[in-house]
Formats: C-alpha cells, structure tokens, sequence
C-alpha cells in the first residue's frame, strides 16, 4: 500500500475502511478501460455541473454510466436516469468495472451508477461525502486513469483530521464500513505525470450502489 503523503496526517496509514490498490490496472488494462470510457463519453458527453442555489460551476467536467446518475444542479444533488443535457439514458456501465466491483467490493449487488470525472491540470475537487446513496452497506469503488492526484480522506465529521495519499493511472480505491461516509476530495492534479491520456489531465470512475436491494 502506497503510504500517505505529508500534509494531511504525516505517516498516518489510511482510515479503516480503506484500501487502496496501487497500480492493480496494468498499462494494458488502462487502455482498455480508457477505450470503453471513450464510447461512453461517445454516447453521453461530458458536461460541467452547477453547485446547488448558487449555480457555480464545478472545476471538473463529468457525465455517468448506469442505470443512474449522478447530477448536480441548482435545485440540488440527485440521482436521475437521464443525462441532464441530452435527455437520453445513461449508457450501460463497462464490463471492466462490474468485474472490478465483483472481484473487489465484497458486496452482492451490482453498482448502479459509475461517475466519471475528468480533471484538467487546474481541477479541484473540495471535501465532500458521498451520501446521495439510499444503500450505505455498499462501499465506493473508485478507478485513476492519467495523471496522478493528491486525494485527501478524512472521518465522518468534518473538519476532523485528513490523510493524504498520492493517486496515480492504474490505482484502486474501495471505501466502506466505518469510511463509508468519510469526507474526501481531491486537491491538485499533477500534470505531465502520465502519457495515458493524450491531452494530459486525469479521468476519476467511481462505482456506487444506490438503491437498497428488495
């Protein structure tokens, strides 16, 4: 495990709940996975969401695959089976990353929803929880691909202590259990760190079960 960098709890290993698969996407399986992330972008585009009430735009651009996705707007954080822009209907999510969540998250329910969040050198991505999810016995699964980033995951309460730890093309992160509702974000990206991507910048997938099972 890749051990958390200075500036969030110094040598602090990472909150329980958290495991981190450091380079578990060889090259080849990156560009695989990038090819099918391409289609998807294809059929659903990218587009820059807008903070609740103040409609602020975020500093990432992002769509979603799945039967939902995840949309944020002025009238507030939801989950819809739509693309906000388009209309249509999600695509399906990629057979890469329902084998990835089988293989790793230890949950008997398929995610219903992958996010994929594209940042640019200059995007941030504030500490937030993700708890827009009705089912909380699922954990987040979430995939890096391009350059590396400084992700920064805290407890359940904010304001508490972070850890920071240093992502790159390739890595896993699961987090579930007690972390489930951890504060997390990510602070900076860190341009020219991998030729993934031709244009440089970074694509974050991140795999959540939303519906309670029944």
């Amino acid at each position: 495990m890749r051990s958390p960098l200075a500036g969030g709890t110094a040598g602090a290993a990472l909150p329980e709940g958290v495991a981190l698969h450091d380079g578990l996407l060889d090259r080849a399986a990156q560009e695989r996975l990038l090819g099918a992330i391409r289609a998807v972008v294809a059929e659903a585009p990218l587009y820059r969401p807008e903070m609740p009430r103040t409609g602020k735009p975020f500093s990432v651009r992002m769509t979603n695959c799945g039967s939902l996705g995840w949309v944020s707007d002025r009238s507030g954080y939801r989950y819809q089976a739509i693309h906000p822009v388009t209309g249509r209907p999600w695509p399906p999510i990629p057979e890469m990353l329902l084998d990835l969540w089988q293989q790793l998250a230890i949950y008997p329910h398929p995610p219903e929803a992958c996010l994929v969040n594209y940042y640019d050198g200059e995007a941030r991505m504030g500490l937030h929880r993700d708890e827009d999810e009705a089912e909380r016995a699922a954990p987040v699964l979430s995939v890096s691909l391009g350059d590396d980033c400084r992700f920064r995951i805290g407890g359940t309460e904010r304001g508490g202590p972070t850890r920071s730890v240093r992502l790159a093309s390739g890595d896993v992160l699961l987090f579930g259990g007690p972390s489930r509702l951890a504060y997390h974000g990510v602070d900076r990206v860190y341009p020219g760190t991998s030729t993934l991507l031709e244009r440089g910048g970074r694509i974050n997938l991140t795999l959540r079960r939303v519906t309670r099972p029944g």
